[in-house]
């Protein structure tokens, strides 16, 4: 069954001029109920990197959530521990994003036997193919140009267990991970033509992503940032919301915490702006009343 959207509240407000540059963080005031897209720039060739946010406007109707492999189990042990903490919160800010009209799209890659026979999952096959201005790519890997830029190593194990343990298959997740409700109008899909032939169908200009891991599958899944930015969506990550595969025993040799960080940064000045789930939660007062 199709969603249907009777009302549109909006997401954030919009900025007084949308096509000013944006202003730089201390002197812009927070926005309440705002998306503040905060995006890295620099001022100049060579210049110094400058962190701005701009204010913006998301129409409820327009904009999916999309989970991306916040799976049940993993192979790295501390991984899934961080999934398990994380999960909980995710699942509180779902809610209210539901509750306000937002598509949910749930993506634990590798699973959908899980989900098969499931209205969630039939609905995201049953959307029509869309054409697309290049041919879709089922994973987005860096290109060397990125890879010289990109600020960890991540080249050998990413896995900050004591002791990594080779893994030869198969995967041992089998789902996503249960704190996260699948419910109402959700879709699940890890096909990036399929969720692209649903935001299509739907009218769903606007990703939020969310999820693990953030230098690997949230990039480079065909439903991730590099693909859905390419492809012409408005695209945020939701940067309080994932997780890195960092070892801090390889390069830079800063803590796990700070190695995500740094993919966060790396995809505010390459890919998308990132937000912070409490943009999710609320709309404009007003906006989600009846349409004349």
């Amino acid at each position: 069954m199709q969603r249907r959207v009777f009302t549109t509240a909006l997401l954030g407000a919009l900025a007084s001029n949308a096509q000013a540059p944006p202003a730089r963080l201390p002197n812009r005031p927070k926005v309440p109920g705002a998306l503040q897209l905060r995006t890295r720039r620099r001022e100049a060739p060579g210049g110094k990197l400058r962190v701005a946010e701009q204010t913006a406007r998301w129409e409820t109707a327009r904009t999916a959530i999309i989970i991306c492999d916040m799976w049940d189990t993993h192979t790295c042990a501390l991984s899934a521990q961080r999934v398990a903490l994380m999960a909980p919160r995710m699942n509180q800010v779902l809610s209210a994003a539901r509750g306000h009209g937002v598509m949910i799209i749930h993506a634990p890659s590798d699973t959908m036997k899980f989900y098969e026979g499931t209205p969630y999952r039939q609905r995201m096959k049953e959307a029509p193919t869309a054409s697309s201005p290049f041919p879709l790519l089922n994973r987005c890997p860096r290109d060397s140009a990125e890879e010289k830029a990109f600020p960890i190593d991540d080249t050998r194990s990413p896995c900050d267990d004591p002791i990594v343990k080779t893994w030869t298959g198969p995967y041992p997740w089998t789902r996503q991970h249960p704190a996260i409700d699948i419910l109402g109008f959700d879709g699940v899909s890890d096909n990036g033509q399929e969720i692209y032939n649903f935001c299509r169908q739907e009218g769903i200009t606007n990703i939020a992503l969310m999820g693990v891991h953030t230098n690997i599958c949230i990039l480079n899944r065909g439903f991730g940032a590099r693909q859905f930015t390419r492809l012409g969506f408005q695209v945020a990550l939701v940067r309080d919301l994932t997780d890195a595969m960092y070892d801090p025993r390889e390069r830079p040799y800063v803590s796990h915490t700070r190695g995500t960080e740094l993919v966060i940064e790396h995809i505010e000045r390459f890919w998308c702006p990132s937000i912070v789930s409490d943009d999710l939660l609320r709309v404009i007062p007003g906006s989600a009343g009846a349409v004349s």
